[in-house]
Parts: C-alpha cells; structure tokens; sequence
C-alpha cells in the first residue's frame, strides 16, 4: 500500500505538467490554422470592420502568450470555445460525443483482454503443439489486420447478407435500448478490439511460458499439488503482470482507432465530431476535440499504472 500510494503521489504531481504541456501543444499547433474565427462566426458576407471588431473584442489580435493563457483560464472553467455561425459551445458537443467513444473503446478492450487470455494461455499450456501454432497464427493475421480494413469487411458482409448486426442505423441509447445498443456497437468493437488482441495474445502467451519455467511451479507440481491449481492460484497471476503494463500503450491505440472507427460505421461520437471540424474548417472543435481525447489518454495511463501496482506484490512491499 505504501509503493501504490507513493506512486499516486508522484502520477498526481506529474499531472498537472503533462496537462499544461498537452494544451500547449494542442494550442501551438491550432493557432497556425489558416482559417479566419471572424469569418466562422460572423460569415463570408461580413464586411472587413465587423471582422476586424469580432477579432478585437475577442482577443485574437493579442499576443501569443496572452491568447494561451486565455484559452487556459477558459479551459479552466469548462469553456473551450464556440463554433459555427451560431456559437454552438465546444463543451456540449464534447459532453455528447466523449462516452460514446469512451463506451466504444471499453467494448474493444473487452473483446481484445478476453480474446489474448483465452488463446494466450491455452497457446503457452500447449507450447510447440498444435494449438500453440494454430493461435499463434491467429494472432499474426489479427495484428497484420488494420481496424480500419476489417471494419470495410465487416460493412461488406452486412451489405451482402452475411451478417445479421447492423452496420449503420440509429443509435440507441444504452439505458433505454441495451439489446439495440449492444448489437449497433458490436461490429465496430469488434473491428477495433482484433489488431490489439492480436498482439496482447502474443505478450500473454511469452509472459505464461515464461512463468511455467520457473522453478517454484515445478516443485509445486513435483510436490503433488495439481497442476491446474499451480496455474490457476499463482502461474497466472504472476504472469498477467506484463500484459497489464503493455495494455496501458494499447489503450491509446484503442481511443485513437475508435475515432477512425466511428467515421466508417457512422456513430456520433468523438471522430464524427472532428470530422465535422475538419470539413467545416471550425479550429476551436477540432482543439476541443483533440485536448479531450489526448486527457483521456494521459488520465487512463495513470490508472493503469496504479493497477499495475495493485497486481504486483513484489511492488507493494517495496
């Protein structure tokens, strides 16, 4: 307990820089962005003496620094700015579209956890034997496998009558529609969550053969304690350590795949919502857009490093 809250402390200190350094960044690169927020807000028609006031009373004629620090105290308040002719706030187009992704994401992680201990395990309890090639070459067609490509196959197979969920549609909400839900996000989950199990199968598989041959699993089962309990009490748990790790990185290739994901299968989340930024040369959605999924990102690693933690007792009595 004293290592978990030792690491809590320094992660907690350690936020706050790397959330100054993404809003930096994030600010940096929009600020280059060609299009006029004076022209966006008031229109192509507005005459040179309104854009000109648009631009004053809104500070983009002041200096760098001073719009930065100005975009952080909005930030600080909840207040990422506004978009299109009719000042549509960033913030509530975000509320609405960030647990869409976030739902679509935890779906693919499911599909992507389950799949690599499932096969991962049986693939190292039958090492060099036939399972063990059969799903180690499952799990290279799956990580040679784009998201983005399976999702175009998948959509394929529905348009030609060979699958039975629905590749675009309304989409229901989850309290009042769980069945129409889940059936809506399970192609997209699915296609999100294959490449990532792919190469979870392969770190799981490395990291259960690795803790097969250590010795105190040998005498565990040359004592007489059945085998399947030396794997199931001590083998596993020991060895789910490294996923664990390795899961953290792929969780941000999961957010970042969901965007790319939502665009193809239609879904009203995250990338749908930068898309429309990008098409409509709006700069404060694609910023709002960008800092929300680049926090999620920072905040989810954190967590995942304090679980590491949780799992690791050789940590926890440090």
């Amino acid at each position: 307990m004293t290592a978990l809250l030792r690491l809590t402390g320094r992660r907690l200190l350690q936020l706050p820089v790397m959330i100054l350094g993404i809003t930096l960044l994030v600010f940096l690169v929009m600020s280059f962005s060609p299009v006029d927020p004076a022209i966006n807000a008031l229109g192509e028609g507005a005459s040179l003496e309104a854009r000109a006031a648009y631009r004053e009373s809104h500070g983009l004629n002041d200096p760098l620094l001073v719009r930065y620090w100005a975009f952080l105290l909005g930030l600080f308040q909840g207040d990422l700015g506004t978009y299109s002719a009719r000042q549509i706030p960033v913030v509530d187009e975000v509320t609405r579209a960030f647990p869409l992704t976030l739902q679509l994401t935890f779906l693919g992680l499911v599909i992507a956890v389950v799949a690599a201990f499932v096969f991962g395990v049986v693939a190292a309890l039958y090492r060099d034997r036939w399972p063990d090639q059969a799903i180690r070459l499952l799990s290279v067609a799956c990580l040679a496998t784009p998201s983005f490509w399976l999702a175009v196959l998948l959509i394929q197979g529905v348009t030609l009558g060979l699958g039975w969920l629905p590749a675009s549609g309304p989409m229901p909400a989850l309290s009042e529609d769980p069945g129409g839900f889940f059936a809506r996000m399970a192609l997209p989950a699915f296609a999100l969550g294959v490449p990532v199990a792919g190469s979870l199968i392969r770190v799981v598989r490395t990291a259960v053969v690795e803790e097969l041959d250590r010795d105190y699993v040998r005498t565990a089962i040359g004592g007489g304690v059945p085998r399947y309990e030396v794997v199931g009490r001590n083998v596993l748990r020991n060895a789910l350590i490294t996923p664990i790790t390795v899961l953290g990185l792929r969780i941000g290739y999961l957010i970042g795949g969901a965007v790319v994901i939502e665009v193809i299968f239609a879904l009203p989340g995250m990338g749908t919502l930068i898309l429309n930024g990008v098409t409509n040369n709006e700069p404060n959605l694609v910023q709002g857009v960008t800092l929300t999924v680049a926090l999620a990102f920072v905040i989810i690693n954190i967590v995942v490093d304090m679980l590491y933690v949780l799992v690791n007792p050789r940590i926890r009595t440090v």
